[in-house]
């Protein structure tokens, strides 16, 4: 192939394999050497049709230079997340798109700036200090409902997955007894790769039949939004359910499966991530007396927690891109229509921008991570997300003296969203 750097067997696998993902250490050396020797380097699937070849990025000056070159390297139209060819050929039938849920992370310009603007005033600070309230709120009453358990809790499942999850309920217009389902449907949206998570055996399923239980639950998630919609559009109110009910662009209001697709963003990717960096941020804190003891003492630390902790876990792990044009990348020739995969987590472990990457750092700085991307399609809700884990922690370190481990930590078996799925805590009450 001309002198490109090519990963194929045991290698390449690795970069697609759920489960890698869940050997954290595993894969950060896996990415550390394919750094060293190819930072830009072509995946090849041992078997022909499987999937598509793509480039896969690791070092973090290329991926920050995707990121911000969004007329180079597009959204569309290849898929926006790795997928296999069957996947993606079902995707077509059901929907005529790549995607199952076209979203605001599918979109390119000159579409996806005029939609990214109907929502972006709301999730700035400006408008989120209204919040503040609400959410210390539901932090203390999260957190003593933890220490209602007694000395050892799951801090995954008794903290920092519902906490924000209800925080993002809250704004889209979910009653609290409808969290469960869509904490469900969420997991087999990002989880389906783990078994623990999606409930439903996917991990043993071929990647069509994952891709049906995941178009069943987009549609189950259209259905309950349009019902949302419906509602705030005869009684609208300040929320961020609201506005996209009532949003119109080019004088027209969204169609319907777009309006849809905002709804599952916000709804999946606004509590999933957080929920994955808060857990990320404890567990570090759990590991280390010390530096707890240091942020109890000292809350102007606790900015430099929430921002280490979302570089270090990194919950969204990949997207992929579409070259627009030939180009050179990492002394590799790209060409126009070649598929790349920036990997996030490669990225924020560079030890080139991050000294000592696996050490959790909260004095990092400076901290320019790419956990939350770059350029214009930069997570929309990244203030809302350092709010919660501000205030969360505000509360923990107000009612809990000390935190230690209380068994094994697990992440979850996925490439696209990842995170802790359990930590064992042993909490002291302050």
């Amino acid at each position: 192939m001309n002198g490109e750097a090519v990963l194929s067997g045991e290698l390449a696998r690795k970069v697609i394999d759920p489960h890698a993902y869940a050997q954290w250490d595993g894969l950060l050396d896996t990415f550390d050497a394919i750094r060293a020797a190819t930072p830009v380097a072509k995946v090849q699937p041992d078997t022909p049709g499987l999937f598509d070849p793509f480039w896969l990025v690791t070092g973090y000056d290329d991926v920050m230079r995707i990121s911000k070159d969004n007329a180079g390297f597009l959204n569309n139209p290849r898929p926006v997340v790795f997928s296999f060819n069957q996947a993606i050929e079902f995707s077509r039938a059901a929907t005529g798109s790549n995607m199952l849920v076209d979203s605001l992370v599918v979109f390119d310009a000159p579409i996806h700036p005029k939609y990214r603007k109907l929502t972006q005033e709301w999730f700035m600070p400006r408008n989120l200090a209204r919040l503040e309230g609400e959410l210390r709120t539901l932090a203390a009453r999260t957190v003593d409902r933890m220490l209602e358990q007694g000395g050892e809790v799951d801090f995954v499942k008794e903290v920092s997955g519902p906490y924000p999850l209800r925080v993002v309920m809250q704004i889209l217009g979910v009653p609290p007894e409808d969290e469960p389902r869509m904490q469900m449907l969420t997991q087999q949206l990002f989880g389906g790769q783990d078994k623990d998570l999606s409930g439903s055996g996917m991990d043993q399923m071929t990647p069509e039949q994952v891709v049906q239980i995941v178009a069943g639950a987009v549609k189950t998630f259209e259905d309950y939004f349009a019902q949302i919609a419906e509602d705030r559009r005869r009684n609208p109110t300040d929320d961020v359910a609201s506005v996209i009910a009532n949003a119109t662009v080019d004088g027209e209001p969204l169609p319907p499966r777009d309006m849809a697709g905002y709804y599952i963003i916000v709804a999946t990717a606004g509590h999933d991530t957080t929920s994955a960096s808060t857990a990320g941020a404890m567990q570090a804190l759990a590991n280390d007396p010390q530096q707890w003891a240091r942020v109890k003492a000292d809350r102007s630390l606790l900015p430099g927690i929430v921002e280490e902790a979302i570089r270090w876990t990194t919950p969204v792990q990949h997207f992929m891109r579409t070259a627009a044009k030939d180009c050179e990348l990492g002394g590799q020739s790209i060409k126009a229509g070649d598929w790349l995969m920036i990997n996030y987590v490669a990225a924020n472990h560079d030890p080139a921008q991050f000294a000592e990457p696996r050490r959790f750092d909260a004095a990092r700085s400076p901290n320019r991570h790419l956990a939350f991307g770059a350029g214009a399609h930069q997570c929309l809700g990244l203030h809302l997300a350092r709010l919660e884990m501000k205030i969360l922690f505000e509360a923990l370190l107000d009612r809990v003296a000390s935190v230690e481990p209380a068994g094994e930590a697990k992440r979850a078996s996925s490439t696209f969203v990842g995170g802790l799925k359990t930590l064992p805590l042993r909490v002291t009450p302050a």
